[in-house]
């Protein structure tokens, strides 16, 4: 990350309340190195991520995210409220990439799958949707019941055979699992888990930021790249 942005974004997470997911199990498959990480985090594929906001945005928050983890539904609303801000300027966009941690939540894999199968019908505004809907029933810690799935594909309009036919047969099992070795090869070790991304640049915003510490980060890059918003919220 370029210098002009760790000062300020460091002193952000330093000064935050974080929060999440503790997930240990799984980390030795990366290679010890800086922190475990053996790659640098992949930038906005179109095709692969579903984004919420601008593509050409000069700013993407990148999520790693975990539908039964308690902090990512809390973070899922910081989230919103700050697409809600930053969003219409189309300098700030948001990713979402599943990070099941299958250890404590043998439920997400399935659960993130099933966001995938929303896409298929409906793109990316159907994945955050979905999104959106799992993270309003479930109590978290892998206590939803996954016969749920289907009822909220079904309250959305998709077709529920077709949703039902692409998560009984793994079409998305892949991605989700690829997702997931990413972030190990990250050395992601809970979730939620953002990074910050400018170009090529990011710094990383572990665990459940606040809205007010999320809004400083963001502040702090699009000061130092010259965009600052004009956002008046």
């Amino acid at each position: 990350m370029k210098s002009q942005y760790v000062l300020p974004i460091t002193i952000v997470v330093a000064g935050a309340l974080i929060a999440g997911a503790v997930f240990l199990a799984g980390i030795q498959k990366a290679t010890p190195g800086d922190n475990g990480k053996t790659a640098s985090v992949r930038a906005y594929t179109p095709g692969v991520d579903h984004i919420i906001g601008n593509p050409n945005a000069g700013v993407k928050i990148i999520e790693y995210m975990d539908l039964e983890c308690p902090y990512c539904k809390t973070f899922h609303t910081t989230m919103l409220q700050v697409m809600d801000y930053y969003g219409k300027s189309g300098k700030v966009a948001w990713v979402v990439r599943p990070f099941p941690l299958v250890s404590i939540h043998s439920k997400a894999p399935q659960e993130h799958q099933a966001a995938e199968c929303a896409a298929d019908q409906g793109g990316d505004s159907a994945y955050y949707s979905f999104i959106d809907k799992v993270f309003a029933i479930t109590p978290s810690e892998n206590n939803l019941d996954l016969k749920q799935l289907p009822v909220i594909a079904q309250g959305m309009g998709l077709n529920v055979a077709q949703f039902n036919s692409c998560l009984s047969s793994g079409k998305f099992a892949q991605r989700v699992n690829d997702s997931y070795n990413e972030a190990i090869a990250l050395g992601v070790q809970g979730t939620p888990y953002s990074v910050l991304m400018v170009g090529t640049d990011s710094v990383e915003l572990p665990g459940n930021q606040p809205y007010d510490s999320m809004r400083a980060a963001i502040d702090a890059v699009l000061s130092n790249t010259g965009t600052a918003t004009t956002t008046t919220q």
